[in-house]
């Protein structure tokens, strides 16, 4: 079983993410899972798989060329697979994983998070698509997820298809089908 997570690489973001990151990549291991990340060594992109590795999780890193140019890919990654552009990367993190959990994070999370959860819709894929937010950063997309539906922009059962996680133990759970 491998989990993806979509995070973070922003170094300015509350230490709050940065530990909740951790505490997930941890949480993914103790389940026996492996972990599947953009390949960065930096924020929470980086805590997630220190915390796998810190109770002896297997780290599996994607990374473009042009970001292990500016020293940002995670050399400690058990395995760290070097492809050549953004969208190579979200296809071969589509492949390998088995669950998709979305931290908070900024437009590149919110891109990786809609392209998996249209995906799923289409039916390209039948993983589990979630959402970890504790801290509510994400109420506002909530909301709006929900005024697209009642517009008729988003088709009824869209919604359902992404699972909204307030814990670590939740988020891991629905990855593993419970």
């Amino acid at each position: 079983m491998r989990i993806a997570v979509f995070c973070s690489s922003s170094p300015t973001i509350d230490s709050k993410f940065i530990d909740l990151a951790f505490e997930l990549g941890s949480g993914i291991a103790r389940s026996g899972a492996e972990l599947v990340s953009g390949g960065g060594h930096i924020s929470a992109m980086g805590a997630i798989s220190r915390g796998a590795r810190s109770v002896g999780g297997r780290t599996i890193g994607i990374i473009p060329q042009k970001l292990v140019d500016i020293e940002f890919a995670d050399h400690e990654s058990d395995e760290l697979i070097v492809v050549d552009s953004m969208r190579t990367r979200k296809a071969k993190i589509e492949d390998l994983s088995d669950a998709f959990i979305t931290l908070p994070g900024g437009l590149g999370t919110l891109e990786e998070l809609f392209e998996i959860w249209v995906g799923r819709y289409l039916k390209f894929h039948d993983k589990p698509v979630i959402i970890l937010d504790p801290y509510g950063i994400y109420q506002p997309l909530h909301a709006l997820v929900e005024h697209l539906e009642n517009e008729n922009f988003v088709k009824p059962g869209m919604r359902d298809l992404l699972h909204w996680a307030t814990s670590v133990e939740e988020a891991v759970a629905v990855a593993h089908g419970k």
